[in-house]
């Protein structure tokens, strides 16, 4: 027997049933529906609706209920329809009638909204803390390789010559704000929907600050309509999490270029790599690879989330039964994900000595003659040119800047001096970019030491 069946002469069709439950789904809130549960009873308690034997009983059977959730005494079946009616059906069989009580004045749109935000609350602080390790192993591997030399690339073509440490800090800013935007979600689900009723609210003499307080909400939510109907928290959380994933899919997708033997930059530790069933010798970044894949998965729950609720009417409708599949999914892999991105960064080897010699007379130092010429008064535009004709002069000859001497650069143009060969030291141009949030290694140190500061707070 459903618990709303009095307007029917019949229950639902056995297909229906199986069709509209979601039990396999709200098992994962059970925790937080029954806290929602005892705040309820208890701040019906507190406004005279029940007496305190009443609540004393609801609290303790809730209790039971719990741990028979817990330890598997108790499995709801397809016909208690949700967890909602799961709990309140084994409650009632606990205590009687008085559990037909605890549900004065809510619906289970109110339950649903609630419960969902309680787990929001913990899951995205796992993510959040889950992201702030990511940005501390990233800085690990800066304090442990920062300092070796490496091309930065634009278009994936050689662009100027940086530190290891100014590449990964990149990721480290990206993997902060993706954290802060966590911490924005949080912020503004912290109102809580019990409370509100079907949408509505009630005639009966509630008191919801007091239920938010209970649950450690800042406040109710100011409307009831909204309080059941909005979702767009939900959105909000996964957007955060696909934000996240395209940060770590960029990270992945540069693992695994570095680690290939083209590039023979990185190696994964083989705790996050696996071999081939064929082929005896491969090495496969399959961490790097799962993040990579996995991106498109987080990106499409919240496609999901989002045409879900683009065309519903107010307030609530049994569409919304599919946001929490779509929402559990992304705050579980993207946390996952960034679990396995850190250990990644954690025990990859770099190959220190990969650049060193190659870059020696590269023309990824072309820039550095432009801003040698400069120095000494030349238009950046002018100096531009004379260096673009340097580069094609030595690439017909099949050459690099280790051709050059003083007195050919001098036929480019009369501002070359003996001391622009200098300029062509591929670890001196990484250091001598000292702007702010350059390659240099002071500048390196200078964002270390912020986002160690940011991750202490």
């Amino acid at each position: 027997m459903a618990l709303w069946d009095g307007r029917f002469s019949s229950g639902p069709a056995e297909d229906m049933v199986r069709f509209s439950e979601c039990l396999d789904v709200d098992l994962r809130m059970a925790a937080e529906d029954v806290a929602g549960s005892k705040a309820h009873a208890t701040m019906l308690g507190e406004v005279g609706i029940l007496d305190a034997d009443e609540v004393k009983a609801l609290l303790a059977g809730l209790d039971q209920v719990a741990e028979e959730l817990r330890t598997g005494t108790f499995v709801p079946t397809p016909e208690h329809e949700d967890i909602h009616m799961a709990v309140e059906a084994r409650l009632t069989e606990i205590v009687g009638p008085v559990g037909a009580k605890l549900h004065t004045v809510r619906s289970r749109n109110d339950q649903v909204a609630t419960d969902v935000r309680l787990w929001m609350r913990g899951h995205l602080g796992d993510l959040r803390a889950a992201l702030a390790d990511l940005v501390s192993a990233l800085l690990d591997r800066v304090e442990a390789d920062g300092d070796v030399l490496m091309p930065g690339f634009t278009h994936l073509q050689r662009g100027q010559p940086i530190l290891l440490g100014h590449h990964l800090l990149a990721y480290a800013w990206m993997v902060r704000r993706d954290a802060e935007r966590v911490d924005d979600a949080l912020k503004r689900l912290d109102q809580c929907p019990l409370g509100a009723g079907a949408m509505a609210g009630t005639p009966h003499p509630i008191d919801r600050h007091r239920s938010a307080a209970l649950l450690g909400f800042a406040a109710p939510t100011d409307n009831a309509m909204d309080a059941v109907s909005a979702r767009d928290h939900l959105c909000e959380a996964a957007a955060a999490c696909a934000i996240a994933m395209s940060h770590l899919s960029r990270q992945a997708e540069e693992l695994v270029v570095w680690s290939s033997a083209e590039f023979a930059f990185v190696a994964l530790g083989e705790g996050y790599a696996t071999g081939s069933s064929i082929m005896p010798q491969k090495r496969n970044p399959d961490a790097a690879e799962l993040i990579r894949g996995k991106a498109g998965r987080v990106f499409g729950d919240l496609q999901a989330l989002l045409v879900m609720v683009k065309g519903l009417p107010l307030a609530y409708n049994r569409d919304l039964q599919e946001d929490r599949e779509a929402l559990f999914d992304a705050v579980d892999t993207t946390t996952a994900c960034a679990r396995i991105a850190a250990g990644v960064w954690r025990t990859l080897k770099v190959r220190r000595d990969r650049y060193e010699a190659v870059l020696k007379g590269d023309f990824l130092l072309a820039t550095e003659l432009a801003d040698y010429l400069v120095t000494k008064g030349v238009p950046f535009r002018e100096a531009h040119h004379v260096v673009g004709r340097i580069v094609g002069a030595l690439e017909a000859e099949g050459a690099n800047f280790t051709a050059l001497d003083a007195a050919r650069l001098a036929t480019f143009h009369d501002a070359f001096e003996a001391d622009a060969l200098a300029w062509l030291d591929p670890r001196a141009a990484a250091e001598r970019r000292t702007s702010f949030g350059g390659t240099a290694s002071r500048e390196i140190a200078r964002q270390g030491w912020a986002l160690r500061a940011w991750l202490s707070e």
